[in-house]
């Protein structure tokens, strides 16, 4: 990636190492995108039949298929940072602010981030798999 790119890809702002709680989930994201780079193509709408019903379990395959799955639902490959880093991408803030919004239930901030990015028919899928990876992931 070249320094051009890394620029616009990335925000202005960075995860503060303090708030723990949205560095432990970035870094989580971040680790799970990087193990399925060499996985094969998963198509979401087929995505939730393979969670379990063990929670664990559950939330780590959730995990799995959402990042494996998000150039999907984004239209092109998402920027995920290596764990660790304290910059974030564009695409880690959209993530970041979606979970929160979920988490709280803040359904319009939900819905104007789904809108802004996700196509119609797969925006369902996204939730699903955002939530129970959010609902779980203090529980990993």
């Amino acid at each position: 990636m070249t320094a051009a790119q890394r620029q616009t890809s990335t925000s202005r702002f960075e995860v503060p190492r303090d708030d723990d709680a949205n560095g432990r989930f970035i870094d989580h994201l971040r680790q799970s995108a990087r193990a399925a780079r060499c996985k094969s193509y998963v198509d979401l709408f087929g995505a939730c039949a393979l969670l379990s019903r063990d929670p664990r379990i559950a939330s780590l395959a959730a995990t799995d298929l959402l990042v494996r799955g998000l150039s999907q639902a984004l239209g092109q490959r998402p920027v995920l940072f290596r764990p660790g880093e304290t910059e974030t991408s564009f695409d880690e803030d959209w993530l970041l602010a979606l979970a929160r919004s979920l988490k709280t239930d803040d359904v319009a901030s939900a819905t104007f981030l789904l809108h802004s990015r996700v196509p119609k028919h797969v925006r369902r899928t996204l939730v699903s798999l955002l939530r129970n990876v959010v609902d779980t992931f203090d529980r990993i």
